[in-house]
């Protein structure tokens, strides 16, 4: 009932929203532990594995990660000064957003 009646008047409970969305969550990971599994990024983000691997994808498209093969594990080179996609955040850049969710 709470829950229904916090939707009908706009506000809403702590829980049910984040700033960041799963691509930063996934990015911040892979800034903590380039070498990170990505079902260790699932179970830290709380998506499946398979939802982290198209983020990846995605985020290796836009030029922001590359994927290094070494032996059986992947290590993850993040490209600091590739620029958020947004227009409102386009000014600033991937390693500006990571050194201000880790200082």
């Amino acid at each position: 009932m709470t829950t229904q009646k916090n939707q009908q008047s706009g506000s809403t409970n702590s829980s049910d929203w984040n700033f960041l969305s799963n691509y930063g969550h996934v990015l911040f990971c892979l800034a903590i532990d380039s070498t990170a599994r990505l079902r260790d990024i699932s179970e830290k983000v709380g998506i499946t594995e398979r939802a982290v691997q198209r983020i990846v994808v995605d985020l290796e498209r836009g030029g922001v990660v590359t994927r290094i093969r070494e032996g059986r594990r992947n290590r993850y080179e993040l490209h600091t000064e590739a620029h958020l996609r947004h227009p409102l955040e386009a000014q600033h850049t991937v390693g500006e957003l990571i050194a201000a969710l880790t200082d």
